[in-house]
Parts: structure tokens; sequence; C-alpha cells
């Protein structure tokens, strides 16, 4: 267990971002070089989300916290005369940085010298990922603090100088234990885990929006659809937030498929932030489903913001026999789970690359897909415009009992669901909020956990994420994953759930005294999972084998081991009706930690070699089985 009062002391200093000694210099307003200052362009990477947005693009500089310059590999060669490094953003850092090093992270410096948009107002920065702890500054001032990847964050800028304008950003992924995904040193040589391979950079692109006297932090249309065939209405909420010092009065408005919403004035006082819903009937619509995947426009306006968005009609239930419904009808969803990571890039995919991932997973017959952590909006809006289906999971991961039992770590949990709950509440796609994965576990070796009855902390945090989710949108499914382990407890907390997603390694990992080692438990495992859980709508979040080399189909790691393996597992799921979905794990290879094995006997560190696609997009051999399988399966019934 890792409770150490070093440990402790080093948690609390990275939480608090400590500063550097050299803040001033790297931060400081002086005279910019004029080759890397740029004006806001008008591209944008999503079409969804506040109005008025300007893509901070063109060069921007890099360097290395003084204090760290030694760590880490890969700078760029690109230097300015202030030592600076020329980079674009989306940036990674240690993108191809293998060491133990990168993995347990560092502190960079992130800076964009640019011109103030013509009009004046006031304007906010929107981040929309850094990894993980980030400090902002604007010409030489700090603004705003940020914990955690993967959820965009705000920060409200002070009134910009006419010309030109220096925003800072310094990143530090050095994790701590209460962190998640954690890093933390395993194993007898202590090599540095930490879930996914540990990237530092501004992950995903920053833009400069316009923000007016009032700001509409966010905008959600919740479609209400009693029957397939009934007429439809919506519920509309705003939540409108005040950067200023002065109470506001204002008048929101907001039209959904065309029709007005009556909603009331509000006053939101100073710093603070006002919700504000309403209600309109919308009649007959056409729905949103897979194979035909009908999309709406909505709009809202508060103080100058405005707030544009698509929507879908549709409805999703569980029925008393634990199927999940779709518009009244029983889904059977096949599909593979994403890691947003490319060659050469890391964590910091491009628009290309990241339709080069949606049009693999399309390829491998997918209608559904998972990530450990909420999806880039780009992402989501394909898999709007096509049907597919999104099982949202926040990175709550492998929290360990030790840190569910803080308060604080739980409430990072709820605001961190809540943030992502707001942010992608418009996404027809998205069907399901899970709170966590693999709660309270303790790693003894690659996928080989142990698993014990909830604990006080994890109960109290899945009980309270159960009804936040229900409360912040009842429109979709709470879900949580779990270890799929025959001797798992079966506590009764999960009932509060609507969903349950089952990671199954049955004949790859041993799992706990080898009892994963015989595959034909699979099937009277998932029997006995839906006699305990007869109401809840069960899923398969996670099967997968290591595929890197030719061989017996006797062999773990070879592609005929893993064709074998997942045509089994495939069959079995398809012939339980009660299983709502099966997800494999994972479309494409990604980097893991230094050491990773993933139960292969010839591994590939850091890879983890899962995938149907091999890390430079190739095919493996796996991935023509699945597909012919995954193409046998309607996804509605």
């Amino acid at each position: 267990m890792i409770a150490s009062n070093l440990s402790l002391r080093r948690a609390v200093a990275l939480a608090a971002g400590l500063a550097v000694a050299s803040v001033t210099a790297l931060v400081a307003a002086v005279p910019a070089s004029a080759q890397t200052v740029t004006s806001p362009s008008k591209r944008v990477l999503y079409r969804d989300g506040h109005e008025n947005r300007l893509l901070l693009d063109g060069p921007w500089l890099f360097r290395l916290d003084p204090q760290d310059a030694g760590l880490g590999q890969g700078l760029p060669s690109s230097t300015s005369a202030e030592g600076w490094a020329t980079v674009a953003v989306p940036h990674n850092y240690n993108a191809e940085d293998l060491s133990d090093e990168s993995q347990r992270g560092t502190v960079t410096w992130y800076r964009k010298d640019f011109r103030a948009p013509r009009g004046g107002g006031r304007w906010a920065a929107r981040f929309e990922a850094v990894n993980y702890r980030a400090r902002v500054y604007l010409n030489g001032r700090e603004i705003t603090r940020h914990v955690g990847d993967d959820v965009p964050f705000d920060a409200y800028l002070p009134r910009l100088r006419r010309g030109v304008n220096r925003l800072v950003v310094r990143v530090d992924n050095r994790k701590v234990p209460s962190d998640f995904p954690a890093v933390r040193d395993l194993g007898p040589n202590r090599r540095p885990s930490g879930g996914w391979w540990n990237y530092n950079g501004l992950l995903r692109e920053v833009y400069l929006r316009r923000v007016g006297t009032v700001d509409v932090a966010s905008f959600g249309v919740r479609p209400i659809l009693p029957c397939r065939r009934c007429p439809a209405s919506a519920r509309v909420n705003l939540l409108l937030r005040n950067p200023g010092r002065r109470a506001v009065r204002v008048q929101p408005t907001a039209r959904v498929a065309g029709r007005s919403v009556a909603l009331r004035s509000v006053v939101v006082p100073g710093r603070r932030s006002r919700q504000v819903s309403g209600r309109v009937a919308l009649g007959r619509m056409k729905l949103w489903e897979p194979g035909s995947p009908r999309l709406y426009t909505a709009r809202a306006t508060a103080g100058g913001t405005g707030y544009s968005t698509h929507f879908g009609v549709r409805s999703i239930k569980v029925n008393r026999r634990g199927r999940m419904l779709l518009n009244g009808r029983p889904v059977r969803l096949r599909g593979a789970a994403v890691h947003e990571e490319a060659r050469g890039v890391g964590a910091a995919l491009g628009p290309q690359q990241r339709a080069t991932l949606f049009g693999q997973l399309r390829a491998s017959g997918a209608t559904v897909t998972r990530a450990h952590y909420p999806l880039h909006p780009q992402f989501l809006e394909m898999a709007d415009r096509t049907g597919m289906l999104v099982y949202e999971e926040i990175p709550f991961y492998q929290v360990r009992d030790e840190f569910l039992a803080l308060r604080s770590i739980r409430q990072r949990g709820l605001d961190f669901l809540a943030d992502t709950i707001r942010h992608d509440y418009n996404h027809p796609s998205v069907f399901a909020w899970s709170v966590g994965n693999e709660l309270g576990t303790r790693p003894a070796g690659d996928g080989d956990e142990t698993s014990s009855a909830p604990s006080r902390g994890q109960q109290d945090y899945v009980t309270r994420a159960a009804a936040l989710a229900g409360r912040l949108d009842p429109s979709r499914l709470s879900a949580l994953d779990i270890s799929g382990y025959p001797s798992a407890p079966r506590p009764r907390l999960y009932r509060r759930l609507d969903a349950i997603g089952i990671n199954s390694y049955f004949g790859w990992y041993p799992g706990p005294g080898g009892q994963l080692n015989d595959r034909t438990k699979l099937g009277p495992y998932l029997d006995s999972m839906h006699r305990s859980y007869r109401r809840q709508a069960l899923f398969v979040t996670e099967f997968g084998a290591e595929a890197n080399r030719g061989g017996p189909a006797t062999e773990k790691g070879t592609f005929e081991f893993q064709r074998d393996f997942m045509r089994y597992h495939i069959r079995t799921y398809d012939s339980k009706p009660y299983i709502n979905g099966a997800i494999a794990w994972i479309l494409r290879d990604f980097k893991v930690r230094p050491g990773w094995s993933g139960g292969n006997p010839r591994p590939d560190p850091p890879y983890n070699r899962k995938g149907l696609f091999d890390d430079s997009n190739g095919r493996k051999p796996a991935l023509d089985d699945v597909r012919a399988l995954y193409r046998r399966v309607r996804p509605l019934r």
C-alpha cells in the first residue's frame, strides 16, 4: 500500500501546483519574436459548441522546465533565439520517448504570442485537453489552474492588450498515487505504471472564444420520447456563468429544431452561475438510431454569448429482463474500444489521424465503441453522424480503496463526471455514463488484479455517482465497469446502476487462483451474472488477446491464437441474448508502460498488442473474423 508520509507530502505538493523558481522569467511579457506572432484563425475542428471560436494555431513555443531540463528526450530542434522550441499544438512532448522517466512525467512550458482579435470585449481561452496539471498565465499574470486530462476547461481572460498578448501554460504530468489514472511503481524492478502512457503536453487544440456579459457555460437538450411513434418533446438546460464582478440580468433565448423555448429572465451574480430550464413540444420527429442517425439543430444565447449544437431524438431504457431498449427496440451491439494515440504524435492527434481511427472502427464492423476517458468532440460528432453508439467513461480507473476512503478523491471523481455529462450531453451517440473502471483493485501483475467486496468509500462514491448521473441526465444509463472474475463479490450496490460493464478475459489472463484459465467457464459465468443482476443491462466492455507474431493457435501471443480467442468469445456473447453489447479491447495497439507484458509470453513493451490493427495501421488476421461475425448481428431487433 502506498500511504507513506513521503508519498502523501508529495501528493499535496503536486496537487497544490508549487511554483518553480523561474516562473517570472518564463511568463514575463517581454517582446515577442516576430516570426511566432500570429492572429487566431476562424478554423475550428468540431462544429458544435460555443460560437465565435478562434483557433490558436500557427507556431507555439515550447521548452522544458529549467529544473527538469535533464529529463526526457526528443526536444524539437527548431529553436528560437530565446531558447524556446517552435512546435504546433496539439503537441505531445514525449510522443516517442519510451523511457521510465517519460512515464513518470515532467514539467513543460508552452507559450503563444498572438494579436488581439478585432472588436475588443471579453474573451476566454478554451483548452480541449491538457495532461495533467495546468497553470495558465496571460501577460505575466496567472489566471487559472486545472487538474485532469480529457475534459476541456475555460480560462476567462483579463482584458486583452491591443497588439500582442502572451499566453503561457505550465504543464505538469508528474502524477501521484491518488491521481487517475495514477502513476506508481510496480513489479520487482519498480517500473512505472499508469493505466496507459503518461503523455505530457497540450494534447488537444486551444481556442479563443468571445464571451458576452454572461457566458453560456453549457447548453443541453434532452429529448423526451414516450414511445417509438409518440410525439416528442425536449427539456432544455442552460448553465449561465457571470465572469464579471457585477450582477447581470439577462433574458436567455433558445430554439430547438426550429421551435422557440420559453425561458425566464434571470439575474446572475458576479463570479457565480445560474441554471435556466424550459421545455418545448417537438411533435412527431424522425428518430436517431443506427442506420438512420437523424440530427436536428439547437441554439441558445444569453448576454451576447451564443451556443449552437446538434442533437438526436431517441430514448434509452432498460426493461425488466435487463435488455437495453433504443427507441423501444432491443439492442445487440458489437464493437471495439479505442485509444487516442498515433505514431509520431502520441496522444496529440490531428483531424486526419482521428478520422483514420474512426475509419478503422467502421472497418471492424463495429456499431459501438468505448474509451477509458471522454473522446474528442470531433470523434463524437463522427459517431453522431454515422449512427455509432458510444459507451462513455471517465478515467476514474483502478482507484484504490485507500484513496476512495478520502472524500476529496471521491469528489474529484464526481466533479469529473459532472463536467463530462455537461460537455457531451447533446451527442446522441453517447448512451451510457460509466462512473468508473475496476475500482478498488490492487494490481498484482498484468491483468491479474484481485477483487474484494466494495469498501465504504467505493460504496459512497458509486451511490453518489449513480444519483448524480441520474439527476443530470436521466435519458442515459449509469454504469460501472468491473473485472469479470467468478469469485468476485456480487454486491447489491451495483443494483443502483442501470448497466454493468464486464471486463472479460477468460482464456487469456489466469486471474486470481487461475480461475480464468478455462475459457469454457465464460458462458456459465455470464449466466450467473445475469441471475445476480437481472434488471441491469449487462455489457462486455473488454475482451481480447495479445498478438504480435505468427505461430500455432495454441500459443499465446500469436495471430492464430488471437483469431481463435476472438471467435470463441464473440460466439459465446452471440448465444447470450441478455448481453446487450460486446466491445473488443482494443481496436489498435497502443503504449501502456515500460515493461508491459499483457500476458504475452513474448511481449513487446511498452505496447499493448491486443489490437485488431497494429500501431502502424496494419491489419491483423483476426480483423476479418471479427468483422464477419459482427456483421451477422443487427444492432436493433
